[in-house]
């Protein structure tokens, strides 16, 4: 019975493990960390665009949540600069602003989603884990296929594991955060 708990576990983690909230109301970035946090995400929250590029790159998050009106530059040009440097991150864009033109400006400058606040927080994590999932069936549609009989994935937590193709469907449990991991049954 421990077994098939342990693959329901695995089935639910998230494809998202750590998100990069970029937010300059304090109160709002801690509602919004504290809710995604207690859905077992890892929240870096950053003030203004300096902060967010940093964590961007030093911490090299799964998703981007982005607030538009930012001190010092604007959440379209975050995002913009975001994608320049690592387009395979999705961005989501959480704003007040709810106009035609700044969801067609969020759209160009490269936001994978636009969510209005306030927004529920299980709305959030179920919109941050669509974009997660888009971003990598696109990630796994661009790999070059491998024929070496072994299946790769990755935990959460960002291990990368490579097993052979006898353990699919199979529960493992990663070496790096403890966390039970299950091997896709499909590439």
């Amino acid at each position: 019975m421990l077994r098939d708990d342990r693959l329901d576990m695995a089935t639910k983690v998230p494809l998202a493990h750590r998100v990069l909230l970029v937010e300059d109301d304090a109160a709002q970035a801690s509602a919004l960390q504290e809710a995604l946090t207690r859905r077992q995400y890892a929240v870096s929250v950053a003030r203004d665009g300096g902060q967010a590029q940093a964590a961007f790159v030093m911490r090299q998050p799964d998703v981007v949540v982005l607030d538009l009106m930012l001190p010092g530059e604007s959440g379209f040009e975050i995002c913009e600069r975001f994608k320049q440097t690592n387009d395979s991150v999705p961005v989501l864009v959480l704003s007040v602003i709810d106009l035609p033109d700044a969801r067609e400006l969020a759209e160009r400058v490269g936001a994978d989603d636009f969510l209005l606040k306030p927004i529920d927080p299980d709305e959030l994590a179920a919109r941050i884990e669509e974009a997660a999932a888009r971003a990598e069936s696109r990630r796994l549609g661009e790999r070059p296929r491998r024929d070496d009989g072994r299946v790769r994935f990755r935990c959460r937590c960002g291990k990368n594991f490579k097993v052979a193709a006898a353990h699919r469907g199979k529960a493992l449990t990663c070496p790096e955060c403890g966390e039970p991991v299950l091997v896709p049954r499909h590439d």
